[in-house]
């Protein structure tokens, strides 16, 4: 949500910073509609006022015994008038609102311009890509190879889109699971939090998933919504709060599964696990300081990528342009893993982390702050969440980075621990 003495005070920028998102310059609007609203206010508490007068009036007459009849109609008439203008005030209040709602945040000044993901900018990569003997599989399939992946029972009972992970492929899973979680609490001191996984439009709507982009969520008949990712119960755990200074920063992890309609997304990457309907992730939430968000990004950034180079898997970070950061991100790190297997085997970077700073944009529709050691000042705390790391899509990047001649899987060293020190998924065997 945006502030708006900032539209008021310079709306050339704001109109600006929009069209970095590919909006249309509407200044013009928010500030007309803004303007009637106050002029309502200011002609609210002049009939308040005068009504107020009146009524003293009307008590002095009375109490002398003067006739205060006329000034009773004049009463009413005033009172009709207010209620008039007090439904008006709440629809400009309402238009207003819905506007703002829809608009994105605004970019960090750092965000390079560009409109497609062809122009996001590398900023670091580890790892070299792995060469093979022999023509790289994908990880379609590797899992059905193994028979831990199971596409076409899924689509029987559940429609296209899902998947069952069997046997070996589901224990990795739960090991990925446990392996990242314990690495975000030991060694970057997140607190672990199991949410709920249904929630209302009020917490989606504070996370920025609503109202726009309703069509790209799973709502259950009883209006509960299923969580697109943990970001959503996590962030909204300080909602209509306000934390001490000494409390921040915040720290939240979770794994859960996540649900998406995926509206619009036809035709794209149906093949595989790569975006389906269900999957798992480990999130990672901050609430900071605004003074110590940008420090946190990095930090959140670091807590990622570290994953993978635990589990030696090659990935690059970029820095994602003006046209694809997310609704509510002011800047997004997007960590992508390289898949050796995609596009017929000559390889590809897939996304399997996103890290974003939301600066006060939730927080302002959260009505999450923070008090100042000083007691004087509120101010809205900042948000940032980030995948640390989505499972599935790990899943992936083990199956195509470490798989063998005969279609079998070494296990990265630092999981081997989470599965009885196995070193090898075979079919047949586990």
């Amino acid at each position: 949500m945006h502030e708006l003495t900032a539209v008021r005070e310079n709306p050339k920028s704001f109109d600006h910073e929009m069209k970095r998102r590919g909006s249309k310059p509407c200044s013009e609007l928010i500030l007309s509609i803004d303007a009637k609203k106050r002029a309502t206010v200011t002609e609210l508490q002049e009939l308040q006022n005068r009504r107020n007068r009146i009524s003293k009036d009307i008590g002095l007459k009375k109490r002398v015994g003067g006739d205060a009849s006329s000034l009773v109609k004049e009463v009413a008439s005033i009172k009709t008038e207010i209620q008039e203008l007090e439904e008006l005030e709440r629809d400009l209040n309402s238009q207003l609102s819905s506007f703002l709602s829809k608009l994105p945040n605004i970019l960090a000044n750092d965000v390079p311009e560009g409109v497609t993901e062809s122009d996001n900018v590398e900023i670091r990569s580890f790892g070299l890509h792995k060469s093979f003997t022999f023509r790289a599989r994908d990880h379609v399939e590797l899992g059905e190879g193994l028979d831990g992946l199971d596409f076409s029972s899924a689509a029987k009972i559940s429609g296209s889109r899902f998947v069952f992970l069997k046997a070996s492929l589901a224990r990795l899973e739960r090991a990925l699971s446990n392996f990242m979680l314990d690495h975000q609490v030991k060694k970057f001191g997140y607190t672990e939090i199991s949410p709920p996984l249904l929630v209302s439009d009020k917490a989606l709507y504070g996370t920025g998933q609503l109202p726009k982009f309703s069509d790209q969520q799973f709502k259950t008949t009883d209006d509960y919504w299923l969580i697109p990712t943990s970001e959503v119960p996590l962030t909204n755990l300080v909602s209509d709060s306000i934390l001490d200074e000494a409390e921040l920063p915040l720290r939240y992890t979770a794994y859960t599964p996540c649900f998406r309609s995926e509206a619009g997304a036809s035709g794209q990457d149906t093949k595989g696990m790569i975006r389906v309907h269900q999957f798992g992730k480990v999130e990672m939430v901050s609430i900071t300081h605004p003074d110590k968000s940008n420090e946190e990004h990095e930090r959140m950034t670091e807590c990622a990528e570290d994953i993978l180079k635990l589990l030696d898997i090659p990935y690059r970070t970029v820095l994602l342009c003006a046209g694809d950061t997310g609704f509510s991100a002011s800047k997004t790190y997007d960590i992508e893993a390289w898949l050796p297997g995609q596009d017929n085997g000559k390889g590809k970077y897939r996304e399997i982390s996103s890290c974003s700073l939301c600066g006060s944009f939730q927080a302002r529709r959260m009505m999450a702050r923070f008090r100042r050691s000083d007691k004087k000042d509120i101010n809205f705390v900042h948000t940032l969440n980030g995948s640390g790391l989505a499972v599935g899509r790990t899943i992936i990047a083990i199956l195509e980075n470490y798989q063998q001649e005969d279609g079998s899987i070494k296990i990265p060293t630092a999981l081997q621990p989470y599965i009885d020190g196995k070193d090898m998924i075979v079919a047949g065997q586990w």
